[in-house]
């Protein structure tokens, strides 16, 4: 029945020349074996399709080593790159001046922790520093600082004199205490440990940036 399926479809095909693509049509034959049949078994007016059947370019599939699902990216342009940073650098540096950058919020790195911080913020750190109570103190570990319009990444760090991060010393107090309970049934032992850790509250007061950035 296929062979006679594909006989019927040249015929109408010449029939009507524009109902059907001949490379659609070979990709879908099963085989080369079967359209061999057909061009035998096909007359006269089936043979006259063999031409512009054999013209007909190769099926291609597209697939991700014919044609990468990514677009082309454009050539790197050294000196367009440096443009646009100067442009971007100049921005920012005139949002500083004006202050236009709402609330500031920065990321520090303070008792072998990150912190995410904005003004007035506590803080609880779990060790005593060396500090008294209401001293102030300055966070010079910033790893990045943002805005409302910008954000400023460190590699690792930012320098000292574009951020400045400042807090107060609240309260040093020490946590609640922590039972550590170990118990060994029918062997009559058991060992308790009251675990007791040092506290820190800290309120950071400002987060100010300078207009330094290059």
């Amino acid at each position: 029945w296929k062979i006679i399926f594909y006989r019927y479809v040249l015929i109408v095909a010449l029939l009507f020349k524009e109902c059907v693509n001949f490379s659609d049509l070979l990709r879908t034959c099963n085989s080369w074996r079967v359209l061999r049949y057909v061009l035998v078994l096909s007359d006269a007016v089936c043979l006259l399709c063999l031409p512009s059947f054999l013209c007909c370019p190769s099926y291609v599939p597209q697939t991700s080593l014919s044609r990468p699902p990514w677009p082309e990216l454009p050539a790197f342009d050294a000196e367009e790159e440096e443009r646009r940073h100067r442009a971007v650098v100049q921005k920012v540096n005139g949002l500083i001046e004006e202050g236009a950058y709402g609330r500031l919020f920065a990321v520090v790195h303070f008792a072998s922790r990150q912190w995410k911080v904005t003004d007035e913020d506590l803080i609880l750190i779990e060790n005593h520093i060396d500090a008294a109570c209401g001293d102030r103190i300055r966070m010079e570990k910033v790893l990045l600082v943002g805005g409302s319009d910008f954000t400023l990444v460190g590699k690792p760090l930012l320098s000292r004199d574009l951020v400045q991060v400042h807090a107060t010393v609240i309260e040093k107090t020490e946590s609640w205490p922590m039972v550590h309970m170990r118990f060994w049934k029918r062997h009559r032992f058991q060992k308790k440990r009251i675990i007791i850790q040092p506290q820190t509250v800290l309120r950071i007061n400002t987060i100010d940036v300078s207009p330094k950035l290059f």
